[in-house]
C-alpha cells in the first residue's frame, strides 16, 4: 500500500475508502492515514491563520490609512478593502460553520499572528510601524463582525 500512496495519491485514497466502507479494518494503510488525519488537521489551523491575517491586515488598514488616503484622492472609498475583508468574513464564517472547534482558536490565532499583520501593513502601506498599536486593537467579535468597520 505504501507504494500506491507514493505513486498515486488519489487511487490510494480510494483504497483506503472502500477498504473502510468494507470494514476490512487490518488492510488499512493506518501509518498514512493518521499522517493525512494530521495534515487535514494542519491544512484547517492554516486556513484559519490566512484567513484572520488578511482581515487583520485590511482592517488596520482600514484604521490606519484610510482617512489620509480619502484626503489625498477625494474618491477613494476603500471599496477593494471592503470587499476583500467581506469575502474573507465570508470564508472564515464558512470555515468555522465546517468545523467550529476552530472558534476556540481564534484569540490565540489572532495573538500570534497580529505582529505580522502589523508588518505587512506597514509594507503596503508605507506607514511606520510605531503608528499601530502593539496589541491587536480587534476582537474576535469584530473580525467577525459583517458590520464592524474601525473609526
Amino acid at each position: 500500500m505504501n507504494t500506491l500512496y507514493e505513486t498515486d495519491f488519489q487511487s490510494w485514497v480510494e483504497q483506503q475508502t472502500e477498504l473502510l466502507k468494507k470494514g476490512r479494518f487490518s488492510e488499512l494503510d493506518v501509518q498514512n492515514l493518521l499522517e493525512e488525519m494530521v495534515d487535514m488537521g494542519k491544512s484547517n489551523y492554516r486556513e484559519l491563520e490566512n484567513r484572520l491575517m488578511i482581515i487583520l491586515l485590511h482592517l488596520l488598514k482600514w484604521k490606519y490609512q484610510l482617512k489620509q488616503l480619502q484626503e489625498t484622492w477625494k474618491e477613494f472609498e476603500g471599496k477593494s478593502w471592503k470587499n476583500t475583508i467581506l469575502e474573507q468574513r465570508y470564508q472564515l464564517h464558512k470555515l468555522l460553520r465546517q468545523n467550529p472547534s476552530l472558534n476556540r482558536l481564534i484569540p490565540s490565532t489572532m495573538a500570534e499572528i497580529y505582529a505580522d499583520a502589523v508588518k505587512l501593513a506597514t509594507e503596503e502601506t508605507g506607514l511606520e510601524n510605531k503608528v499601530f498599536p502593539t496589541s491587536c486593537p480587534f476582537t474576535p467579535k469584530d473580525v467577525l463582525d459583517n458590520n464592524f468597520w474601525p473609526t
